[in-house]
């Protein structure tokens, strides 16, 4: 019986010690933030086997081939388009007398990080609720001639899914040029058989980056999270929402949607098709179906009644610079009055925080509003964390209640704004491909602060002291999803 224990105890220290070595070495191989770091050391070490399953969702970066691609499409694919691009906006950018300090200081970081040009005359029409957006898109979609560029994280093989793949199998049919980019995890259960039909008829449907399967690569984490879509190079679209039913408030566990999108008509699209034909040249890399005589979709920039000027921004792994992050900051630390964001998950990191407080103490209005239930637990319970924490601070936490709140807004001063694909948490700033609009127009601003005015009407603010009555039991799930962050 003593010898049996024996080999029991040793037999569990070895698998102890082989797990840390493992470990280790798991974590310490790939470069990765200090706060990541240590959440998966904690992570690996106190769940052995399980820890390491989580790993391989999460945990894994993408291959060094792949950052490549998507680098060596942008250097090598559009180096003179984005020089044609510079000689075409230089005039716009030079008077700095025409645009107030703090815009053109957003503006130039923009430039600096992503090559994001700005854009003065652009018309924008604003979209919160699903069927308006998808009425329109289909509208326009309907009306192309030349060319239609999609990319989004999502798009399910549901009712709005299959509507628009009819659509687009029509367009093609018609001799448009089609091209759909999505993600395969945040579109699973959609095979590639499923654009079978739109290849037929001479369209192009690609996962991101050409991942073969969820089997084989089943990373979470490193995804293509943008919402792109322009039309004949002259409409463009960006914002929050994806395609399928759920976004028209067709699921009964999310209620009614609450997103933001936008219509773009304008410079800005030059901008929106550039993005997608990086990706688009990245995915079909070493095939015949690269998008190289890419002049064609540049044409020059037209002038519209629009007034809005505004930057796309794009940010992903693939750059260290955290390009939408860094914006985020940009406006805040600029605020002189208010502060009012939506998101469906706030996991900021600790610059972000910093941010929020010195805002909230030197008497800035700070407004952050978040979704009232979860779509993924260990997420939103982080989320409930951090927004304790910030109202702790002054910030004034409200929960909408009228269904669910994924509008990713930032609207500062009532007189710049940003709407795009990222949340306020780490995965967006460091981990997914992201892209965002960033607006320097009072009257846009002005009509994004209205509509986060009237979802205050759905909403209930959640004091320090509501935060302090919730159960033991809520506030440890809190701090333990709160430990995980770095890598939720």
């Amino acid at each position: 019986m003593i010898l049996t224990w024996q080999i029991i105890k040793w037999t569990l220290i070895t698998i102890v010690l082989v797990n840390e070595i493992a470990a280790l070495l798991t974590v310490f191989r790939e470069k990765r933030d200090i706060a990541a770091t240590w959440a998966w050391l904690l992570v690996l070490t106190l769940i052995p086997v399980l820890g390491f399953i989580a790993y391989a969702f999460l945990g894994r970066k993408p291959t060094r081939q792949r950052m490549e691609r998507i680098q060596s499409a942008t250097q090598l694919e559009l180096t003179e388009a984005i020089e044609d691009q510079k000689r075409q906006f230089a005039n716009m950018m030079k008077p700095k007398h025409q645009t107030p300090r703090t815009y053109w200081r957003t503006v130039m970081l923009f430039q600096n990080l992503d090559d994001a040009f700005f854009t003065r005359h652009n018309h924008v029409d604003i979209y919160h609720d699903g069927h308006k957006l998808f009425e329109q898109l289909f509208k326009d979609i309907e009306g192309a001639k030349k060319s239609i560029n999609i990319e989004f994280y999502t798009i399910y093989n549901d009712q709005i899914g299959n509507q628009l793949r009819t659509i687009l199998e029509q367009k093609a049919a018609e001799g448009v040029e089609v091209r759909v980019l999505y993600d395969s995890w945040g579109s699973r259960g959609v095979k590639p058989s499923f654009y079978n039909h739109l290849r037929e008829n001479g369209g192009e449907a690609a996962q991101f980056l050409m991942t073969r399967s969820n089997l084989f690569d089943f990373r979470i984490n490193y995804r293509d999270h943008r919402k792109i879509v322009t039309i004949d190079g002259k409409i463009g679209y960006v914002g929050g929402f994806n395609v399928g039913d759920q976004y028209l408030g067709r699921v009964a566990r999310f209620g009614y949607w609450r997103d933001t999108h936008l219509r773009l008509i304008g410079g800005s699209v030059y901008s929106l098709q550039q993005r997608f034909i990086r990706d688009w040249n990245a995915t079909m890399q070493g095939t015949d179906k690269q998008i190289v005589h890419y002049r064609r979709f540049f044409p020059p920039i037209q002038v519209t009644n629009g007034e809005t000027p505004m930057q796309i921004v794009s940010s992903g792994p693939d750059t260290q610079s955290e390009t939408i992050k860094l914006g985020y900051l940009r406006l805040i630390n600029a605020a002189q009055d208010h502060i009012w964001i939506q998101s469906p998950y706030l996991i900021p990191d600790d610059s972000m925080i910093d941010a929020l407080k010195v805002a909230a103490h030197s008497g800035i209005d700070v407004r952050i509003m978040i979704p009232c239930k979860p779509d993924h637990p260990f997420v939103y319970r982080a989320t409930q964390y951090y927004a304790r924490m910030l109202a702790n601070e002054g910030v004034t936490i409200y929960y909408y209640e009228h269904g669910f709140m994924h509008a990713k807004t930032v609207m500062i001063d009532g007189k710049m704004a940003s709407v795009g694909s990222a949340n306020l948490d780490y995965r967006s700033f460091k981990l997914n491909f992201e892209i965002n609009s960033f607006i320097y127009d009072p009257a846009t601003t002005d009509r994004l602060e209205r509509i986060f005015m009237d979802d205050i009407r759905n909403s209930r603010v959640v004091t320090p002291e509501m935060f302090k009555e919730q159960s033991w039991w809520l506030r440890f799930k809190q701090i333990g999803s709160r430990l995980l962050s770095p890598i939720l």
